[in-house]
């Protein structure tokens, strides 16, 4: 069974750092792209970021570009999330996700980790 696991949540302060870490069960090369999302409380599910597992290519969102970095370590089986300048807003469970193909959607999903930034 496919499983992704998410770690490196907690809780910071405004203007602080956190790196998040997605671990996969398999080989990440078997998946076409690793995506990171995020869920506030009482809000919908939001894409964050994605990256190409075989030319590294990525995709940020308005809301998170020039502040966070997606990366993968394809040895590691590994995606990690820089996160920078955090603002309260980004607070929320972050969750990661692969698809193994461009034109379907995230199937496989991890538990998901919490990050919460205080004002």
């Amino acid at each position: 069974q496919v499983q992704f696991v998410e770690s490196g949540g907690g809780l910071v302060q405004s203007g602080g750092s956190l790196r998040l870490s997605c671990a996969a069960s398999e080989l990440m090369t078997d998946y076409y792209a690793i995506g990171w999302f995020r869920q506030a409380p009482g809000k919908e599910r939001e894409g964050v970021s994605c990256i190409s597992v075989s030319d590294g290519s990525t995709y940020y969102s308005d809301s998170v570009k020039g502040r966070f970095t997606i990366s993968r370590d394809n040895a590691k089986n590994t995606v990690y999330l820089q996160m920078s300048s955090l603002k309260p807003e980004d607070t929320g469970v972050y969750y990661c996700a692969g698809k193994r193909a461009a034109m379907v959607s995230y199937e496989y999903w991890g538990q998901g980790t919490q990050v919460t930034v205080s004002s």
